[in-house]
């Protein structure tokens, strides 16, 4: 699907942009190359749909995915700061798909964790029409990033769950997380990265993960009018970048599961948590 970026990203040289710091010292598999990266990705999609058929979710009126959303618009925005430093398709903080993700173990659902919390961060469960605690549908380890060879490494250990699968019905409109930013007229989003099935989206004006809160959702077909939207920015230098309000849909689910990862100062989080997410 993506062997064409993948086959790119083992040619590009070295360098970094530390957006996840407690990537840079892990152990790596430094033996994995491009037909283990598109293997992972096709695997994910296997059990992304084996675990949304398990949690009973209707089929759907039959909407196209990837039809436009009736009645959106889309907008940008400037940039604060430079542009990301490599091209956001083969950069390990903006397309998730380079990481990977597997399954794992752990409670599915909501969970309790003490400590201290920002009550403007973004809350998951406003990325649906309902404003629905979404049924759990899996669970899922993503992989950690290594910017000296710019390749992947072991799993991230520091949460046992750093992406979440919800269970959708197929062609369902998705909405950001609304929290309590706003990033610039009324914006609270910038779109850092669109592809085929995911969007990144950072809850500041860098384009960057570095600072603020960053979300991954992955399973979505972005408005092909917000697609071209981000293409002819991200053409043009990323001066502007599409901005989104919060509760504004950007797309649609492509099947039964979206998978939700949430990060904060380039930090992958446990989605689950209530405190902070719910």
């Amino acid at each position: 699907m993506r062997s064409a970026t993948l086959l790119a990203l083992l040619t590009l040289g070295c360098g970094s942009e530390l957006g996840d710091g407690r990537d840079a010292g892990a152990a790596l598999d430094a033996g994995r190359d491009a037909g283990a990266l598109a293997d992972a990705g096709a695997t994910d999609a296997a059990t992304s749909s084996d675990a949304g058929a398990d949690a009973g979710i209707d089929a759907g009126p039959g909407i196209d995915p990837c039809a436009e959303l009736e009645g959106a618009s889309f907008g940008t925005l400037s940039r604060s700061g430079p542009a990301t430093d490599r091209p956001p398709a083969m950069h390990g903080d903006l397309n998730l798909a380079l990481r990977g993700f597997e399954p794992t173990g752990g409670t599915l659902g909501i969970i309790e964790v003490d400590g201290p919390t920002d009550p403007l961060a973004p809350k998951l469960y406003t990325m649906f029409t309902d404003d629905r605690v979404p049924t759990f549908t899996q669970n899922y380890a993503v992989h950690q990033w290594d910017w000296g060879c710019n390749c992947r490494g072991p799993l991230i250990a520091d949460w046992e769950v750093t992406l979440a699968g919800f269970g959708v019905r197929p062609g369902e409109p998705v909405e950001v997380p609304h929290g309590g930013y706003d990033i610039g007229e009324g914006y609270e989003v910038l779109v850092l990265f669109v592809d085929d099935t995911s969007i990144t989206l950072k809850y500041t004006r860098e384009d960057n993960v570095v600072s603020g809160y960053t979300v991954h959702v992955d399973g979505v077909c972005v408005d092909p009018r917000l697609r071209a939207l981000y293409a002819s920015s991200d053409a043009a230098g990323r001066a502007d970048l599409p901005a989104l309000r919060g509760d504004q849909a950007f797309g649609r689910a492509i099947g039964s599961e979206i998978r939700v990862a949430i990060r904060d100062t380039g930090a992958f989080m446990d989605p689950r948590v209530r405190k902070d997410w719910w």
